[in-house]
């Protein structure tokens, strides 16, 4: 008689995570000379971060599509995803095809700086509140927000970040490769927590560590997050 073991069902969780978007603009190469401008001045700005490339009206055919992908792939840009192509295009070549997802606030990457490269990580203030809908960037240093953080909200520092009301939306600490990057706020209501690309959503968050004061921490690979006394 043979026996058989019982069998295990198969357990699926969902995750969000996040990701850039880069909308490509016509002429292709003036759009790309764009991009290698920022990245002169920010070298780290893409590095280990999802990105999806939309590319919704452009009217690319597969070779085109395929050229895209590895143009950015020369400059160590990570594409997840491709939204905006009709569906006939797809390719085992290609990265898979996404659709559904949710807008947020447009992140403006100026054409030159205006300021000159400083020599030292500079912190950057928000002195009112981050709105629903929201994104602040800052590779280049920690952000300070001196009001709140609401849902749907995000703030995406270099650095470490410091919130001195709620935080409600999403805060992402040392979000280009800073292992020693903190999160600080006097109240943590937050959706999701990230540290050097470590992700922490709320609900793995501690019941006790809600609505209180803590700061959060890398500790070998694990978000820590305690209170503050």
């Amino acid at each position: 008689m043979i026996q058989t073991s019982p069998t295990r069902a198969i357990r699926f969780r969902g995750r969000s995570f996040l990701a850039l978007v880069l909308n490509p603009e016509q002429p292709l190469a003036g759009w790309l000379a764009e991009i290698d401008a920022w990245l002169e001045r920010s070298s780290g700005f893409f590095g280990g971060k999802p990105v999806v490339v939309d590319v919704t009206g452009l009217g690319f055919e597969r070779d085109g599509l395929q050229d895209l992908i590895t143009q950015l792939a020369g400059r160590a840009i990570r594409v997840m995803g491709i939204e905006g192509a009709p569906g006939h295009l797809a390719s085992p070549d290609l990265p898979p095809f996404l659709n559904g997802g949710r807008p947020a606030t447009f992140i403006d990457i100026p054409a030159s700086p205006e300021t000159p490269p400083a020599s030292k990580p500079q912190g950057l203030v928000i002195d009112a509140p981050v709105r629903s809908g929201q994104s602040i960037v800052h590779p280049d240093g920690d952000v300070t927000v001196l009001g709140s953080i609401a849902s749907g909200a995000e703030v995406i520092a270099g650095g470490s970040i410091h919130v001195y009301g709620a935080l409600r939306g999403r805060a992402l600490a040392g979000a280009y490769g800073n292992p020693r990057a903190r999160i600080f706020c006097r109240k943590l209501e937050c959706e999701l927590l990230s540290i050097d690309g470590l992700y922490k959503i709320a609900d793995e968050i501690a019941p006790e560590l809600r609505k209180k004061p803590v700061q959060a921490w890398l500790d070998h690979e694990t978000i820590t997050i305690k209170l503050i006394d």
